[in-house]
């Protein structure tokens, strides 16, 4: 992995990650970056086919990650301390399960060895989302599925 210091760093707790460690840990499914709202009575978190304008909806990339946040300023930096505490976060989040103490899933590039797995196996966001400059109202945009 170019300059990673341990064959399976993704196996170590969050917290003992190198920056490059904590990087590479993206599954590159690009669910963090959509639009999600949040029902006002419950409090529930409801997701949006909606992609934040950043997104590059074919590579499921950010495509300013170094300064989307001059972009897109509430766009949230995940840490290890906060991984835990972002309920919106996919169940298949790398970060999540990482920090829940489970195992990447087998679509994985770092498992797999190809970029394309999280998009054959249909867990990225390829496909079916829509560019936030022509959504238009968010209602009409409501995911019934889990992110």
């Amino acid at each position: 992995m170019g300059g990673m210091s341990d064959d399976k760093f993704w196996e170590k707790p969050l917290q003992a990650l190198t920056r490059q460690e904590w990087e590479a840990l993206c599954d590159g499914c690009g669910k963090c970056c959509l639009h999600k709202v949040e029902d006002e009575d419950s409090g529930e978190i409801i997701g949006t086919n909606i992609a934040c304008r950043l997104l590059d909806r074919h590579s499921c990339r950010c495509s300013n990650y170094r300064g989307r946040r001059a972009f897109v300023p509430d766009c949230v930096r995940l840490t290890a301390g906060t991984v835990g505490a972002l309920r919106w976060l996919p169940s298949t989040c790398a970060y999540r399960l990482r920090s829940e103490g489970k195992d990447l899933p087998e679509w994985h590039y770092l498992i797999s060895g190809d970029r394309e797995t999280v998009h054959e196996a249909g867990i990225s966001v390829r496909g079916w989302t829509v560019a936030e400059d022509q959504a238009g109202d968010y209602e009409h945009h409501l995911i019934d599925r889990e992110l």
